[in-house]
């Protein structure tokens, strides 16, 4: 096997599951990595057992198998119910020398291996102009909030990319994709972005268009995940401009909107109603920046339209609210489909004029319909 060079993403939640305290410590320990194990229905998080020892064994179940020098090598990572112990002896003597039997060279096999209750595989991918390839996949439906969002997602490529490269280019594209999109917002404890790269196109490769293309994978894949979110059947994309503030704070902002309850449901009925946008928007300024900014110059767009400038609603007559529930229903898909037939968004943009400043983010999240929580008040029965 080839050295490979990896990054992950760490993140905040205080209840983190035992595969990310092990690779928290790969990281630390600056090593290789040359393979990733993932379960799911399992998460190994607070379990009754030593959910850290029930990792490492499998890691090393995986390291005998595919003959590597140490179990040090392998990266775990588990999804499904908390609380629930990981079958470790079952998984080490059964199932991984069952799995190691099956290679697969799709990467679609392992796309619809991991998924849960997604309603369908994610995965990307780019050919970059020297022949090499950036092929991301994804899983995650329910607690998706951006921090890094509820979901796992694993990248390779064959480019010759250096490790401190790899961990620069990967933060940054974190950062604008999978940290800028919410469904529930509810955190997980088993979050997990890893890139590795096996060096295997030996041909030179330009900075610049290998972080464009991995941005590209991130963002198509941070759009999948949303766009499959538990009962999901409208994405909203929120484009802020001009903000007045850090890009945490813009990127709260938009958290902030795309999570509003009510918002949410307006948009699963397809109904214009755009106070409560404005209300999320008001909300959120006055509770986290009270007097730090200059509303006085925002207009707010949605399907394109300007709803909203000068301090006043501009929505006069019933065609405009027919044109606007038109573009919200024109972005529906269904909460029951298996594969979104379309890539359209609700589209709303905040834009905070002269008088902002220069911060610049766009969020993703999903409406809130009577099938998420059908999902989930069903979820371990």
């Amino acid at each position: 096997s080839s050295i490979v060079s990896n990054h992950s993403k760490p993140f905040d939640m205080q209840f983190p599951g035992a595969p990310v305290l092990v690779g928290r410590q790969r990281l630390a320990d600056g090593g290789p990595l040359q393979a990733v194990v993932i379960n799911n229905k399992v998460s190994n998080v607070c379990p009754g057992n030593d959910g850290v020892a029930a990792s490492e064994q499998v890691c090393q179940a995986v390291a005998d198998g595919l003959n590597l020098e140490s179990s040090q090598l392998v990266l775990p990572s588990s999804t499904g119910v908390i609380g629930w112990r990981l079958p470790s002896e079952e998984l080490s003597n059964t199932i991984i020398p069952k799995a190691l039997q099956q290679f697969t060279t799709s990467a679609l096999d392992a796309a619809e291996a991991i998924m849960t209750t997604d309603r369908f595989p994610k995965i990307r991918s780019r050919t970059l102009s020297n022949g090499a390839r950036i092929v991301g996949i994804a899983k995650g439906a329910g607690m998706i909030e951006p921090n890094m969002a509820t979901m796992l997602s694993y990248i390779l490529t064959d480019a010759t990319v250096s490790k401190s490269e790899l961990q620069t280019m990967l933060k940054s594209c974190v950062d604008e994709s999978f940290n800028a999109m919410s469904v529930d917002g509810d955190e997980s404890t088993s979050d997990t972005v890893v890139m590795m790269a096996s060096n295997h196109v030996e041909a030179a490769t330009d900075a610049g268009e290998f972080k464009e293309a991995l941005m590209e994978v991130c963002q198509g894949l941070a759009a999948d995940i949303v766009r499959n979110g538990e009962g999901t059947s409208h994405v909203m994309r929120v484009k802020i401009t001009n903000f007045p503030g850090t890009m945490e704070q813009a990127r709260y902002l938009g958290r902030h909107i795309v999570n509003s309850p009510l918002f949410k449901c307006a948009v699963a009925g397809n109904d214009p109603n755009t106070g409560r946008l404005a209300g999320a928007i008001g909300s959120y300024m006055g509770k986290y920046m009270p007097g730090d900014a200059d509303v006085s110059t925002m207009s707010l767009t949605l399907g394109g339209r300007t709803i909203f400038q000068n301090e006043k609603f501009v929505l006069e007559g019933d065609a405009v609210e027919k044109e606007l529930s038109a573009h919200m229903e024109a972005a529906q898909y269904g909460d029951a489909t298996d594969f979104p037939p379309h890539q359209k968004f609700v589209e709303i943009g905040v834009d905070f004029g002269s008088a902002g400043g220069d911060g610049a983010i766009t969020v993703l999240g999903s409406d809130l319909t009577g099938e998420y929580v059908v999902v989930n008040a069903d979820y371990r029965s």
